[in-house]
């Protein structure tokens, strides 16, 4: 079996021309370390296949506590039947960047049976080093969705899963005839772990995701919009994954979070926009 660092050689011998230099917008090249621009910017690989393309460390309010009790609910199937739903939008798709991968479980579930150059990427280095784990056949990388080290037109389908966007950069790397996939949460996504960490604020519990929606509408007139919300019956031994992967814990009370791991929830609400735009 191949080590991770000589699968990561492999691919960017095969895909250089996905990439260019984040620093100089140069054409880079791969050679035995990693990638090189022609101004000589060097970019090496790590022991684990992966690459960092920032100018600096970046830390982050992500990191393992959250990205692998992540990994075990969408490997428990939490998300299966919206991963089902980009798995048809993404039949005809030759290449594919996931942009904010996390630890890369959405990316390495779309490409299980199918053989597609896919990369994907996070800001967070500790997501990035967990998505090595996973077999399926993409490269893992360290960047900056502000300054994509990404060469134009290189890619037909971008992946936008409970992700920040950056349209500018979408579409100097989307090939023309390309797609964009979005995922927002709507209304009733997790709204009984919402109840629960903050059953006195009604605030809180109301969310809306519709101004990222309008500007996706904004952008890309003729997208098209679909809604899945589904209750999940969350495994037993997974009850206190659903807690540790999200976000909402952080503002709650120390208090309020002891009584939810004392009782956590059984059943959880995945309710999402699911967003497609053609790019011509």
């Amino acid at each position: 079996m191949l080590k991770k660092i000589d699968r990561g050689r492999l691919f960017l011998e095969a895909h250089s021309d996905l990439f260019e230099c984040p620093l100089c917008h140069q054409q880079v090249f791969a050679n035995e370390s990693g990638l090189i621009c022609l101004n000589r910017h060097r970019f090496d690989l790590s022991k684990k296949g992966t690459l960092f393309f920032l100018d600096h460390p970046v830390k982050t309010e992500y990191d393992q506590g959250m990205f692998v009790p992540r990994s075990r609910m969408i490997q428990s199937g939490m998300y299966h039947p919206v991963l089902e739903a980009i798995s048809h939008q993404i039949e005809q798709s030759e290449n594919i960047l996931d942009i904010g991968c996390g630890e890369g479980s959405f990316l390495a579930q779309l490409l299980a049976g199918q053989e597609k150059t896919a990369v994907g990427f996070d800001i967070a280095k500790e997501g990035v080093y967990l998505a090595t784990n996973h077999a399926a056949s993409a490269f893992w990388c360290v960047a900056d969705l502000t300054n994509l080290p990404f060469a134009p037109a290189s890619f037909d389908t971008i992946l936008n899963l409970f992700s920040p966007s950056n349209y500018q950069e979408f579409d100097r790397i989307l090939k023309p005839g390309g797609q964009v996939i979005k995922v927002v949460p709507a209304a009733g996504y997790l709204k009984e772990l919402r109840q629960a960490f903050y059953p006195d604020d009604s605030a809180k519990q109301v969310y809306s995701n519709e101004r990222v929606v309008d500007k996706f509408f904004a952008k890309y007139p003729q997208a098209s919009r679909e809604r899945i919300c589904y209750p999940f019956s969350i495994p037993e031994d997974r009850r206190l994954d659903l807690l540790a992967m999200s976000p909402l814990e952080w503002g709650a009370s120390n208090e309020q979070i002891a009584k939810v791991r004392e009782n956590p929830l059984h059943e959880i609400t995945v309710d999402i926009e699911l967003l497609v735009a053609k790019v011509s």
